[in-house]
């Protein structure tokens, strides 16, 4: 059933436009232009669709909005949440006020009142597939997997709780020649005699990097000493680092061959960097309340076998084409073909592409996805346009007996930028390490959650300021449209104010003390739960209103992937909560039954907000 009473209206007034102006209606269900009013004392919302509908029909505003009024007289479910509307209930023009009836929003609020809180199971759940986190052997996470975790599993968690089956899919890069790279430089190290065991990521991400260096051969320096005669000491010490580099990189190559056929010694190397790399990678997104786990994770390595055999298909069916050596899918609407295997001049490899192409190909028909959306920065717009495009024309994007392509969506997300508006970075240039962003968060939260209460107990302190400084971040990052960049701020996103995690933290342990304090007074007693709850006053509909916003919030995150809608709606509840609880008294109300009702509307709330807050990821607290 629908809650929120702007949605019922809206229906409701759509309907009685449309039989008292079925012409105007042809062309689907008009819109009843419904806003709130500017002034309380002329209702709570205003219908303004008779004065383009006016226009529409040649007829005067009034009279329109009189013929609206008086098609909506005869509708019963319209009746039953709104005063009786009259000649009276116009205004100006041809504007329509709308009082909504007291007894009808706290009927409402009664039925919302249940563990699901409006949020009805689909009468068809689906299957999601939600590919967030991304990360890359033998690397650190950085600041720039932040946006991946966070966005992808506040997704994910949304669409549980709405009742879907969720799989969540970390897509981790760990095939190729770069980690081939890697593998050589410690298979020579663990034929000296060196134990790799010991090595740590950041020691695996030095190696890394330097056999990517060793490998890098300055062909274009030793162009320009042959050029331009730079002598015999720069011409020599160039033409040593590109044979170097070609030495280095042919061990990578053979590498890489071995790794493909499984050779033992080769494979236990790699193995230990993926256990390494993986171990460290899911201890950070466990410190930022992220369910990513092992079993989520699948690696480019997982798609070896398959992408020979799917290409030759591809070629085999006239999808892929020849175009310069390499082999290619034209997209209708796209310039650019897909390029899924390279020329043999450019090695004849596969490419993310391919690796992609198959990740469809499994997530929709083996793992039966009705909808598979990609939490990945916005910078790979253009490989998703043609990995979607590619899959779809292949009929890898259709399940088995299904009629249509399953849903492909690219959750494209901004950069994180520093201070100067450029991407965040260390001040030597370097990635921010993610485990060194949230050690500060930590630590800042801290110190802020010691000035705030200095009497908490060392480990409960402890306990509140991981959880203050995990939602000040996530939040910080979800609050912000998706598609935009967003300036990281310690200051901001720690601050007790404002839009921001710890401010709807505090909002919620506030309520949650209001229940400590009846609890000590032991006048309230749990009666309140059973109570009717009373919607009187402006503060007591304000609250009933945003409550019942609530499953309509969540489903506009569903379907748009927007997760800052839920955080403006938790913001602005907590802020209408605010109002409500200034201006009406709970524990000291006049009667033990108005303070039952408040009581209720303050449970209800605060129900509400810890339900979002984990949507988001964020851990609600009782103290802090």
């Amino acid at each position: 059933m629908a809650f929120d009473p702007v949605q019922i209206l809206s229906e409701r007034f759509g309907a009685a436009i449309a039989r008292a102006f079925p012409d105007a209606a042809a062309g689907g269900a008009p819109d009843a232009l419904l806003k709130p009013t500017q002034n309380p004392k002329f209702g709570d919302f205003q219908c303004n669709a008779a004065m383009p509908l006016a226009k529409a029909v040649g007829r005067p505003p009034r009279e329109v909005a009189q013929a609206i009024i008086d098609a909506a007289a005869a509708d019963a479910d319209l009746g039953a949440i709104v005063e009786p509307l009259s000649a009276a209930s116009i205004a100006g023009p041809g504007f329509i006020n709308i009082a909504l009836r007291s007894d009808a929003l706290a009927g409402l609020l009664a039925k919302f009142d249940t563990p699901a809180l409006g949020i009805e199971p689909p009468a068809t759940p689906q299957t999601i597939v939600v590919d967030l986190c991304g990360v890359n052997l033998a690397k650190q996470m950085h600041v720039g997997h932040l946006r991946a975790v966070v966005i992808g599993d506040a997704l994910a968690r949304t669409f549980e709780r709405i009742g879907h089956r969720v799989i969540r899919q970390n897509h981790v890069g760990d095939w190729g020649l770069p980690i081939a790279m890697v593998t050589a430089r410690l298979l020579e190290m663990q034929r000296a005699g060196r134990d790799i065991a010991a090595l740590d990521l950041d020691a695996i991400e030095k190696l890394y990097r330097a056999a990517q260096k060793e490998a890098d051969a300055d062909e274009r320096g030793l162009a320009a000493a042959r050029k331009y005669g730079l002598g015999p000491k720069a011409l020599a010490e160039l033409e040593e680092q590109v044979a170097g580099a070609g030495e280095s990189l042919a061990r990578a190559k053979a590498t890489l061959v071995a790794l493909q056929n499984h050779d033992p010694e080769t494979f236990a190397v790699w193995q230990r960097i993926a256990d390494v790399t993986m171990r460290e990678c899911l201890a950070v997104c466990a410190r930022l309340g992220a369910n990513v786990t092992a079993e989520h994770s699948a690696g480019e390595s997982s798609y070896a076998e398959e992408l020979a055999p799917m290409v030759d298909e591809l070629v085999r069916r006239g999808i892929a084409e020849e175009s310069d050596g390499a082999l290619v899918i034209r997209n209708e609407g796209i310039e650019e073909p897909t390029i899924i295997r390279k020329s043999a001049k450019g090695g004849g490899g596969f490419l993310y592409a391919t690796t992609d192409i198959a990740a469809i190909r499994r997530r929709v028909q083996k793992l039966g996805a009705d909808r598979v959306i990609y939490c990945v920065d916005a910078r790979q717009a253009l490989h998703f346009r043609q990995v979607f495009a590619s899959a779809t024309r292949a009929g890898f994007a259709t399940r088995p007996g299904a009629g249509a392509p399953s849903r492909l969506e690219h959750a494209a997300f901004g950069m994180v930028l520093g201070p100067d508006n450029r991407p965040f970075k260390t001040r030597t240039g370097e990635n921010v390490k993610l485990s060194d962003l949230l050690d500060e968060a930590e630590e800042r939260a801290a110190a802020a959650v010691r000035e705030k209460n200095p009497d908490l107990p060392p480990d409960e302190a402890r306990a509140v300021s991981t959880a203050v400084a995990m939602a000040a971040i996530k939040y910080v990052d979800l609050s912000n449209d998706r598609a935009k960049d967003y300036v990281f701020s310690f200051d901001r996103m720690l601050a007790f104010e404002g839009n921001t995690g710890p401010y709807l933290l505090y909002a919620l342990v506030r309520i949650r003390s209001i229940f400590r304090r009846a609890a000590e007074r032991g006048g309230a007693g749990d009666a309140w739960r059973r109570a009717p709850v009373v919607v009187g006053g402006r503060e007591e509909k304000d609250l009933a209103l945003a409550l019942l916003r609530y499953p309509g919030a969540v489903r506009s995150v569903a379907e748009s992937l927007e997760p800052h809608r839920l955080c403006q709606y938790l913001f602005e509840l907590a802020q209408t909560f605010s109002v409500f609880v200034t201006n009406c008294h709970v524990l000291n109300a006049e009667t033990d039954a108005l303070r039952d009702s408040r009581l209720r509307l303050c449970d209800i709330t605060q129900r509400v907000m810890a339900d979002g807050l984990s949507m988001l990821g964020i851990r609600p607290l009782d103290r802090m």
